[in-house]
C-alpha cells in the first residue's frame, strides 16, 4: 500500500469515528431536550397546584378567622 492511500484511509477511518461519534451526540443531546421539555412542563403545573393549595388555604384562613373572640373568652 502507497503512503499516499494509507493516510486516505486514515482520514477516511477518522471520519467515520467522527461522524459515529456525532450521531451519539445529537442523539443524547435530543434526549436530554426532551427531558427538560418534560421538566418544564411538570414544573409548570406543580406550579399551579401550589397557586391552588395558597389560594385555598388564604380562603379558609380567612372564613376560619373571625372578627371577634369567642363568647367563652
Amino acid at each position: 500500500m502507497e503512503p499516499q492511500e494509507a493516510r486516505v484511509e486514515a482520514q477516511e477511518a477518522r471520519v467515520e469515528a467522527l461522524e459515529s461519534l456525532l450521531a451519539h451526540q445529537e442523539r443524547a443531546l435530543q434526549e436530554l431536550s426532551d427531558l427538560v421539555a418534560s421538566q418544564w412542563t411538570r414544573i409548570d403545573a406543580l406550579t399551579r397546584e401550589v397557586l391552588r393549595l395558597r389560594d385555598d388555604v388564604q380562603t379558609f384562613g380567612a372564613r376560619a378567622a373571625p372578627d371577634r373572640p369567642p363568647p367563652h373568652y
